[in-house]
Parts: C-alpha cells; structure tokens; sequence
C-alpha cells in the first residue's frame, strides 16, 4: 500500500511506502490522522499549506457488503476546522485495488489554471500524468462528464469540482461518479470543493483497469464477519430488499419526522411542515408508479451495496428529473424554503449537482434569504434563480455560495440555523435534543451523520431515547455515537449499516470480524470503538488549536429563547451537558 502525493505547485509527484502510524487506518481516520499531523491548524484552508486528502475506507475493494464509501478530508473553509466529507462511489474500491492508502494533494499552481490529475495502474504500481484541463471551466458537470467518458474510457472513474469549488464557495462540494457514470455522488460538506479548487485541480481521473484483489490478513475470519453482516442487513427492516430504505429511499424520513414535529420548516420557525406528504419518499414512490406503470425501486450509490437506498424522480414523459432525492436535500429546498413541488424540488438538485453545490448548505442558505425578505418562501423559480445565480458567479451568487452563515450577518439576521459556520441539516434540534448535542459538539460543523442519535430518539433502533428529554444522558447518547460512527466512517462501511447492528448483536460482530480479518488484529467491540473515539480526539486536537473552544460547542441562540412548534420546546440543554461531551471522551 502507498500514499500518492500529488504537488500540484510544480506538477510533479512521488508515491510513498505507508508509515507504520497509518497502516491501519483508512476512510476518515487516515483523512483526519494525516491532517492532524501535516496540516498547521492556524493554516488558511484555501492557501498553499492546507492538504485535501483522499482515503478509501478499510474495507474498500472487498465483498463486505455497503462497503463502497471514502472519505476527503483537510482543513475546512466553511468551518475553519478540521473536515470529512463521506461519499459512496465505485471511486473508494478503485483507489484500494491500486493500493492507495490515500492520494494527498499539496501546493496550489501559481496562477489561476486548473488541471487534470489521471493516475492509471501499470507494472504494479500508479502511474500519474498532469493534463490542462481549462476548456472545461465554467461547465456543467452534467454537460462535462459524457465529454470525458468519451474521451478516455467508460472504465474509469472520475472526481472533479463544478463552478462552485472553481469560484471557491464555502458550499462547494466534490462531485464523485454514480454507476451510470453522471455527477450526482457527492463529498459535500464544509466545502472541500472549494480547497480542490484552490489547488487548480479539476479532475481527479482513475483508470484502475487490470488491477489486483484487494490482500487481507486473515480471509477466513473476514468472510464470517461479511456473512454476519449481510443476514443482518438482510434482516433489518430498515435495510432489507424493499424494506424502508430500499421502498421510499431516505426521504422516508419526511413524514416520520413531520409527524415528531421535528422537521425544520421555513428556515426553523416550526417543528411541521403542512406539505409533507407531497414531497415524501412515499410521495417519490407513487409518483414515479404513476407515471412509470410499475413499482420502481431504489438502486445502489456504489457496487456491492445492499441496502440501495438512492432513488430516481421521473417527469410525466417517463424522463429522469435527477438521481437521486436523498432526505437531506429534499429537506433542504423543499420544507426549509416552504416548497412542496417534488418536481421542482428535484430540479433544483440536479442544478446543485451540475454546478457542484452542497445542497444542504444552499437550501439553509436560500432558506436564510427567505427570512430575510428577499423572496418569498414558497417561491420555486425564484429559489431556482439565485441557485443558478450561484451557478454562474453574479455577485449575489458568490454571496450566497459562501454560506447560511455568512448570509445571515449580511442581512442582519440573527436567525442563523449553523454552528461552527455550517448550516444545520434536516432534524430540528430543540425537538430532538439528542441530535442538538450533536450538532453542537461535533468536531465537523452542524452534521447529523457525525452521531445519528435519529436512531434511537426517533425510530427507536438500538433502544429508546425521548427525544424531548434535556438532561445529560443525551450527552452520553451523543458521545456514543460520536465515537461509533467514527469507527464506521473509518471502515468504509455505510452509516445506514448502524440500524442493523445496533439491533442485531451478530451484525457487530461482524462488523469486527471483517475489519479483523482484514488487518489481522484481534480487537474487541470495545477497543474497536476506542479506536473511533482517538479520531475524535486527533480531530478535537486540531480545532482547539484552530482556536476553537468549549463556547463553539453551542446551538444557535434564537433556539434557545424561541419556542419551536408543535411541542413549543426551546433548546434548553446546559452548557455544562454539552461540555461533558468531550470532556468526559
């Protein structure tokens, strides 16, 4: 195993022999271990000394099933933390069959040009070349990537950045190939497009044709862990073939958390939103029987996935509005900004897709704008307008590209749904407080996937939690998961696996046994979870000494004196319980 670096001031690059220290690292540790330790904290994230790192998760290559998820990691200019953005993509098990512990990319060209990095396999190692890559600067990602399809081959797989990271949005995102080869995968949090951008880098291309299995240690004891695992995603009802997931896809979360009152609605004034039900996964579903003449259900983000919760939206002509409308998005353009139109809504990710947006940060963004009085909520074309102001860099667009935060001090709001400068996502905190300690205290910014305590606290998998109880067990709940999830994001397992192993005992077991069997380790649960709690430390580490402290741990102050219909609940946790979190870790 090596780690490419990619210099990108000189165009040049050397492959290194992995350090002890990180051979048993992958996905977010290896992102975030290797930032702790070469990035200086105090570093602007888009100059010359920031890193963006590329890290397929420990598993990756491997028939573990949902295995197929990376990291990209640096220093982040929405947050100015550190950061990981998750992503599945047949990207993670390209890079661990070229033997790629991570690819680390260093520098940033002197001028503004922008360049395609393709590194292909021969004789046993990677080979890299360095290729202008201008003419496509300024394009739709879903007008480029067929260009380059053509151009190279079918086989390869394709990173790059849209308009949003070349103009160094806060919001921007990095765009990773689905299966059928468009843009819709994306690492899109804390604006890791943008530190791409800032190294001239366009295209990241891997071409891993006739490339070699991934080696394990012990394969025996991996596919015992495999077997457990994949009858335990079998079984779960969340995770099973047309179960939850696989039926309505993540936006079966809609109506759940409609019904819990805890679905921010109009930029967080209310916990309900009355078009709920036009914009669910049920919603999805039956629009797309109707106008299709059969059941269509959900596919995989990458190969080997079985739990395959991404979905399609269908026009009335039987074409494809965008793949896919996850949750968060739907969430995000829809309920937050007032908008119950599916289609629309599905409009406005495809042009988040092509122009390389973070959905989550523009929709809290528009919905920050609405707020504010610039338009109205509810006003589909003019949300579709100023995304596609930011699309093309007006300046109103390079406003809004910077943030919900960053907005909301623009238009005197103090009506800013973020912590650490990163919008919030679609659970509202003061009706499901759990998730607020999440949000809080996370070393990434606002970011549910960091500690989904939704699992508990909601749909009641691992046990159960009220989810309107303030009191410090919803510290320990958080911690929890916080250290849990970080061993999950390392192995390059899909977060949607927690459901089946927090209710099904064999399912963690092999969860252990699969990353045993791959490193040939003998970890316990428990030590395994150690594990994910030292990225938390690194990871908290680096933030302090970015200058963060215990009084970025908060939620925002409006939720703390503003009652959040239907329960009228306030966020009420002290800041001694959100200081336990890590303090207690």
């Amino acid at each position: 195993m090596w780690i490419l670096r990619l210099n990108m001031t000189d165009r040049s690059y050397k492959i290194e022999e992995v350090p002890e220290r990180y051979k048993q690292l992958g996905g977010r540790a290896m992102t975030s271990t290797l930032i702790h330790d070469e990035v200086d904290p105090q570093a602007h994230p888009l100059g010359p000394n920031n890193k963006l790192v590329f890290a397929p998760g420990l598993l990756a290559g491997t028939s573990a099933p949902s295995s197929g998820r990376m990291s990209v990691g640096g220093k982040s200019p929405l947050t100015g933390g550190i950061k990981e953005s998750n992503v599945g993509s047949e990207w993670s098990a390209a890079m661990a069959r070229m033997g790629l512990k991570a690819v680390v990319v260093e520098g940033q060209p002197a001028d503004e040009s922008f360049w395609t990095v393709h590194i292909a396999y021969k004789e046993g190692k990677p080979v890299v070349e360095f290729q202008q890559a201008d003419e496509y600067v300024g394009q739709d990602l879903y007008d480029v990537y067929p260009m380059l399809y053509e151009k190279l081959s079918n086989k390869v797989q394709v990173a790059a950045i849209g308009t949003s990271g070349e103009l160094k949005y806060a919001n921007s995102g990095i765009a990773f190939n689905d299966m059928h080869k468009g843009p819709t995968r994306y690492a899109g949090r804390g604006g890791l497009g943008a530190v791409m951008g800032s190294k001239g880098l366009k295209f990241l291309i891997l071409d891993a044709a006739d490339t070699p299995r991934v080696e394990m240690a012990n394969p025996e004891l991996f596919r015992e862990g495999q077997k457990k695992m994949r009858e335990a995603l079998m079984e779960h009802a969340i995770t099973k073939p047309q179960g939850g997931l696989n039926t309505y896809g993540t936006a079966i979360l809609i109506n759940i958390l409609n019904e819990a009152g805890g679905l921010p609605t109009r930029n967080f004034r209310s916990g309900r939103f009355e078009g709920a039900a036009d914009i669910a996964g049920e919603a999805i579903f039956e629009s797309n029987k109707e106008r299709m003449g059969k059941e269509i259900y959900n596919h995989g983000c990458s190969p080997g996935c079985t739990i395959q919760c991404s979905n399609t939206l269908y026009d009335e002509n039987c074409e494809e509005i965008v793949s896919c409308v996850e949750y968060e998005s739907d969430w995000a353009l829809g309920a937050n900004c007032g908008i119950a139109n599916l289609d629309a809504i599905g409009r406005m990710i495809k042009l988040c897709n092509g122009y390389g947006l973070d959905t989550i940060e523009t929709g809290v963004t528009i919905g920050v704008v609405m707020d504010s009085g610039m338009i109205e909520f509810g006003d589909e074309q003019g949300t579709l307008d100023l995304i596609e102001q930011m699309g093309k860099g007006t300046p109103v667009g390079r406003l809004l590209g910077m943030g919900a935060a960053d907005v909301a001090k623009a238009f005197g709001n103090p009506r800013s749904p973020t912590v650490k400068g990163q919008a919030m996502p679609a659970y509202e905190p003061r009706a499901v407080k759990g998730i607020g300690v999440t949000y809080a205290t996370t070393t990434m910014g606002a970011d549910h996937t960091a500690g989904y305590t939704i699992a508990p606290e909601i749909l009641s998998v691992g046990g159960e939690s009220d989810p309107l109880q303030a009191d410090k067990a919803k510290a320990d709940l958080s911690r929890g998961f916080q250290s849990t999830t970080a061993l999950i994001d390392s192995s390059g397992h899909c977060l949607f696996i927690a459901f089946a192993i927090l209710d099904i005992p064999s399912g963690f077991e092999g969860l252990i046994d699969e990353i045993n069997g791959m490193l040939g380790t003998n970890m316990t649960q428990e030590e395994a979870v150690e594990t994910g709690a030292e990225v938390l430390r690194l990871e908290r580490a680096f933030n302090e000494k970015a200058g963060f402290t215990n009084a970025d741990d908060r939620l925002p102050e409006f939720m703390k004196y503003e009652k959040l219909p239907p329960h009228n609940v306030v966020a009420d946790l002290s800041d001694e319980v959100m200081d336990s979190v890590y303090g207690e870790l």
